[in-house]
């Protein structure tokens, strides 16, 4: 994809600007939501510690406050997703982005996958919901199935990877769940994108939204 089918803002519009690190400190959640007002991403998006403040922050803005559920590992209860699902959406996030979980996939019980999404997209109210399914651990019948029960479930979006585990998203991860979920969900890539050749290869596989913690690197580099 041609970086001139592109402005600042029109790429901003697509990254969720992304700061998850366990030692992030309040202001640099503070200087990330700055980043967004100036550079008009689609959202920030943090752990749920720091959501209140996010959402604070980016209020009377058209960027989405958004907090990760069940992150990185997407190994506990079903009912710790839900109630921190629940109390991220009470401090004001628009966007859920909930890790499936990973062992059930990988031990082929399909209905509890199933039965972790929608209790988490029960949970949400009007917030868009995002399952990341790390595909990074996951074989690519695997990454159909996840992408299909996350369909069925009334997920809004896939997502590729929660940036801390072996790997992050690739070109042919995002065109298989593009192919999989078809044009009317959204198809989020995250984890080690870098460089602005890295948006745009994800955006020409099928990304509608990029999880970046380089952001403002990737659009100057317009």
């Amino acid at each position: 994809m041609d970086k001139t089918s592109f402005t600042k803002e029109s790429l901003a519009a697509y990254m969720d600007h992304t700061l998850l690190k366990a030692n992030a400190s309040k202001e640099q959640i503070l200087e990330i939501c700055r980043e967004a007002k100036q550079y008009h991403f689609a959202s920030v998006c943090v752990n749920s510690y720091w959501i209140a403040l996010a959402a604070k922050e980016l209020k009377g803005t058209d960027i989405s406050p958004c907090c990760v559920v069940g992150f990185p590992l997407g190994a506990m209860l079903t009912s710790a997703k839900v109630r921190e699902t629940r109390d991220a959406v009470a401090a004001g996030a628009k966007e859920i982005d909930m890790v499936l979980n990973i062992g059930a996939v990988k031990s082929g019980d399909w209905d509890a996958v199933k039965e972790d999404i929608a209790a988490v997209n029960a949970a949400k109210g009007s917030a868009k919901l995002k399952v990341i399914l790390e595909t990074c651990l996951l074989t690519d019948k695997e990454k159909v199935k996840a992408c299909e029960i996350s369909k069925e479930t009334g997920a809004d979006f896939v997502k590729t990877s929660t940036g801390f585990s072996v790997g992050g998203a690739t070109a042919a991860d995002v065109a298989l769940m593009r192919r999989t979920v078809g044009e009317d969900m959204g198809v989020k890539a995250s984890g080690g994108i870098r460089t602005l050749e890295d948006a745009l290869d994800m955006i020409e596989a099928g990304a509608s939204r990029l999880g970046v913690s380089a952001g403002v690197k990737i659009v100057e580099e317009l």
